[in-house]
């Protein structure tokens, strides 16, 4: 099969784009051409959360029900104005090069490349050790689904209240749902993964019919697993406003904890999924729901505090009360007074 090229300027950078016409997405008919289109749109909301974090590219050269791979180093072929940062990789014993999308024409060239899934590093690549965020994501085990996760994520929204942190949450794409607490303050993986797990076990204690904390599939029939794990320097997640590589081009997107609740009254597990479309007609609408990941600047609770439910002090939150000062109570609103245990 020959290959279409054209040559495109944006933001005055030329670029070669190569067969828009062909699906990516067979049972959709969605195109590669549609795949650019998406990300030349989205970009305004999108760009924001790439920019300076390393990215692990996911690529489907042959569309989504085709062999993927994926790329940790940015290819030597790209454009010399494609950006890198230089990260050292445990398991290979060297430094990596990854790509920074920092701008429109370097999503473009990555889209190009059928780089569909935009996995990023909860760290800036300046700065690889420290994230600016934590992250759980809530992976359903079949028969459950994203209602179940519905639920188990409004458990995690309480237990951060209790702390007097916001957190957000977006669907994966997938089959399930993310939940983020952003920090923008000094913090480490050292801190933020312990704290990570010790708010999955206790939701585990707390919730067994529902909720494991341990990756294991056999534990996981019918169960949310709360995953903790991501929340490392050499682990990626989903992008927002990422495409995913299922049947349909759909989106890992933001929603609002009033569309969570509603999801998990009706049972509905459709309400949360978002495919290209409906995502642009959102952000149009309702704006870039997951911008306070970027700029809200939190502090960690002390693993001892999520321990024991003892809250400490943290800085409130414009327009809401500070968190208790002290007395020992529990993470989870409405249980009784006590010492949590430890796994």
């Amino acid at each position: 099969m020959s290959r279409k090229t054209q040559t495109v300027d944006i933001q005055g950078r030329q670029l070669q784009l190569s067969n828009l016409d062909k699906v990516l997405y067979p049972e959709a008919g969605f195109t590669k051409g549609q795949v650019i289109d998406y990300c030349v749109r989205i970009a305004p909301m999108l760009l924001p959360h790439l920019h300076d974090r390393p990215l692990t590219m996911k690529r489907y050269p042959n569309g989504v029900s085709g062999q993927f791979f994926y790329e940790k180093n940015c290819p030597s072929h790209r454009p010399e104005w494609v950006q890198t940062a230089s990260v050292w990789s445990e398991g290979n014993h060297r430094y990596m090069d990854y790509c920074l999308v920092q701008d429109l024409p370097t999503l473009v060239w990555a889209a190009n490349l059928a780089d569909i899934e935009l996995h990023t590093s909860l760290s800036l690549g300046k700065d690889i050790l420290r994230p600016t965020m934590l992250v759980f994501d809530l992976d359903p085990g079949a028969p459950a689904n994203i209602v179940q996760c519905c639920q188990v994520g409004l458990w995690v929204k309480e237990i951060f209240q209790h702390f007097g942190l916001e957190c957000f949450a977006k669907t994966s794409g997938s089959k399930g749902l993310q939940v983020y607490v952003p920090l923008n303050t000094p913090t480490s993986y050292d801190q933020t993964k312990p704290v990570a797990h010790a708010i999955a076990r206790h939701l585990e204690r707390e919730h067994p019919q529902l909720v494991v904390s341990d990756m294991k599939k056999a534990l996981r029939v019918n169960k949310v697993l709360v995953d903790w794990s991501q929340n490392d320097d050499h682990k990626t997640t989903i992008c927002v406003y990422s495409l995913r590589a299922k049947e349909r081009p759909t989106v890992s997107t933001p929603v609002e904890w009033a569309e969570v609740e509603r999801c998990l009254k009706k049972k509905d597990p459709k309400l949360l999924v978002f495919d290209s479309n409906d995502v642009l007609k959102r952000v149009e609408k309702k704006g870039d729901l997951f911008e306070p990941v970027l700029k809200l600047k939190q502090k960690l609770p002390a693993l001892g505090a999520v321990e024991t439910g003892e809250t400490e002090p943290v800085k409130a939150l414009p327009g809401k009360r500070a968190a208790a000062k002290n007395g020992v109570r529990s993470p989870v609103p409405g249980k009784r007074s006590g010492r949590a245990r430890t796994g």
